[in-house]
């Protein structure tokens, strides 16, 4: 195998937890605060979701969110172009900031670009590199590089928005405005959200995975990550010569079954909570056959859940 990881810093880590499901789910007041619905409800920047299941349930599904009254399914963003000082001139601060709920993040590549914003439960996150910092005058903390190299010093600061203190005359609110209408003074693009084929073989998923059993759990991912992309490689009937891939689907619990499966995905800024009702409703639509879903965020990070049989492992990535 070509060893082509980056030769400095920490290697990104996949955290796998397992959990029993409660027998009975109320869908009035669904679960939040345990894996695998917190993992979900935690991800607040999610730019692609993807949902997987038997073909036989996504009927099923499908039927269940067309016909329900509070949750349809469908999930609307909207592009806005906005310089940073707009964000806290009215009626747009007071109405969406201050009384409303939204999500905002701007364009940039993580870790690379200067200024990224998001905006989340009204708290203001700004990343930025140091000379736009030292020009900002406003507090913040470095942000870790793990010993990376040739790495830049970049800097993360936290506003709390909704804060009492956060209106025109106050010092610190005002020092915000000058730094915004002085320094981040370019019109930035937001993704905006308001609030208010063929049979695959489908290898038999333990019950229960171990967590310390990190091969089966790796390898288990591998085969979902694989069914997510569409691989050729999980099909019945893929010959692919063994010089270009050795994969096999995995049969340590059973032998692999054919089997249809539909992937539904989302893409634009999806909210946390948009994924916890799509992972419900997908929980109630395939009743004792699994499904599997994975959230990826503008931040790099992301996760991968499975439901099988009253239990569920999730894989959670952090960099």
């Amino acid at each position: 195998m070509l060893n082509l990881s980056p030769s400095s810093g920490p290697k990104p880590k996949c955290i796998v937890t397992t959990t029993k499901l409660p027998a009975f789910l109320d869908h009035e007041q669904p679960p939040t605060k345990k894996r695998p619905f917190s993992t979900l409800l935690t991800q607040n920047f999610t730019h692609t979701l993807n949902l997987l299941l038997p073909s036989s349930a996504a009927e099923t599904l499908q039927t269940h969110l067309s016909s329900s009254p509070n949750f349809n399914g469908k999930s609307t963003y909207s592009i806005l172009h906005l310089s940073p000082l707009a964000l806290l001139t009215n009626p747009f601060f007071t109405t969406y900031i201050k009384s409303g709920n939204v999500l905002m993040h701007s364009s940039g590549r993580p870790g690379i670009d200067s200024p990224i914003l998001s905006l989340c439960h009204g708290v203001l996150r700004i990343e930025v590199d140091k000379p736009t910092f030292e020009r900002l005058g406003l507090e913040g903390k470095a942000m870790p590089t793990f010993g990376r190299k040739h790495v830049k010093a970049r800097f993360a600061i936290e506003l709390d928005l909704r804060l009492p203190s956060m209106v025109r005359g106050k010092k610190g609110f005002d020092r915000i405005v000058w730094a915004f209408g002085n320094v981040l003074t370019d019109t930035l693009t937001w993704v905006f959200c308001d609030l208010a084929g063929g049979e695959a073989m489908v290898p038999v998923f333990p019950v229960r995975m171990k967590e310390q059993e990190y091969a089966e759990a790796a390898e288990v991912l591998e085969w979902l990550s694989l069914a997510m992309l569409g691989s050729p490689r999980i099909l019945k009937g893929d010959d692919v010569d063994a010089f270009l891939s050795r994969y096999r689907v995995p049969n340590d619990a059973g032998e692999p079954m054919e089997e249809d499966l539909v992937r539904l995905q989302w893409r634009g800024l999806i909210p946390p909570t948009f994924a916890h009702k799509i992972l419900l409703a997908a929980m109630k639509a395939v009743g004792q056959q699994w499904v599997a879903v994975d959230g990826q965020a503008f931040g790099g990070e992301a996760y991968t859940i499975l439901i099988n049989e009253g239990h569920s492992t999730t894989w959670e990535y952090k960099d």
